[in-house]
């Protein structure tokens, strides 16, 4: 029931998203061209910034633009703060102790030291983490995800990154959908409680499985779509419109990077 409950979620999260990108907001009436390049100016003036103050304030606009395109904080925290949070947090502690300099803190029980260099070079790892998370996730949450491959593929990424990201995106469901079908049919015809060595088992089999079923479905899509003239391209039904807000968007965003280098924020 566990491993069903987590195909369903995953399933959720991708139709909160949808109904996300659907809504009206800010964000989402933007090219999205402009404001796949605006966010990404917005990231790398998050990892040149030399200021925790400049940092923070980067952090609230992102914070800023989710209320205002109607993304809720709690829904960044669920994906992507508490993440970043734990994975980068396990990275950063270390860097408390490790990283030489004036004597701010000590443990009472290892003797280990807290320098105040080692505080702010785990504050800056943290916050440029959880800034630069939070700004794709408003990306994906505001922005249908053919024309986020279109706007990747408008920018120059090569066509066969957005051709991977695309076939990827869509197999994640198509292999939750086989799994759950697989997990179901063992759940159907067994009738008593497993030990621990059958569980394994089941385990390994259901992924043994998986693997095969994916690869053959692979190759028959593939073929089925060079049959077709696919060539790697995302073509979508509308064509992308740039309005004087885009601009104004896209120029406030690089003028951010522009300003820490220039006087060195």
């Amino acid at each position: 029931m566990g491993f069903l409950h987590g195909l369903d979620g995953v399933e959720r999260h991708a139709r909160e998203a949808e109904d996300a990108s659907a809504s009206a907001g800010f964000l989402q009436g933007l090219d999205p061209r402009i404001k796949l390049a605006g966010l990404l100016a917005l990231v790398i003036a998050a990892s040149l910034t030399r200021s925790l103050l400049t940092l923070a304030l980067l952090f609230s606009a992102a914070v800023v633009l989710a209320l205002v395109s109607g993304i809720s904080p709690r829904r960044l925290a669920r994906q992507a703060w508490l993440a970043v949070l734990l994975f980068t947090g396990a990275l950063a502690i270390p860097a408390l102790f490790l990283v030489p300099g004036d004597e701010l803190a000590r443990l009472p029980l290892l003797g280990w030291t807290v320098s105040s260099q080692g505080l702010r070079s785990a504050a800056f790892l943290l916050g440029r983490a959880e800034t630069s998370a939070t700004l794709a996730v408003l990306l994906v949450l505001t922005t249908p995800w053919p024309h986020v491959l279109k706007a990747l593929s408008s920018l120059g990424v090569p066509v066969a990154i957005v051709a991977v990201l695309g076939m990827t995106y869509r197999y994640i469901f198509v292999l939750i959908r086989i799994a759950g079908e697989i997990s179901e049919a063992r759940r159907s015809r067994i009738m008593s409680r497993m030990n621990g060595k059958a569980r394994r088992h089941l385990l390994f089999t259901t992924m043994a499985v998986l693997l095969g079923k994916s690869l053959a479905l692979a190759q028959d899509i593939h073929l089925a779509m060079v049959a077709r003239g696919f060539r790697g391209e995302v073509r979508l039904l509308h064509d992308f419109q740039t309005r004087p807000r885009d601009w104004t968007f896209l120029s406030a965003a690089l003028l951010v990077p522009g300003l820490i280098l220039g006087l060195r924020l």
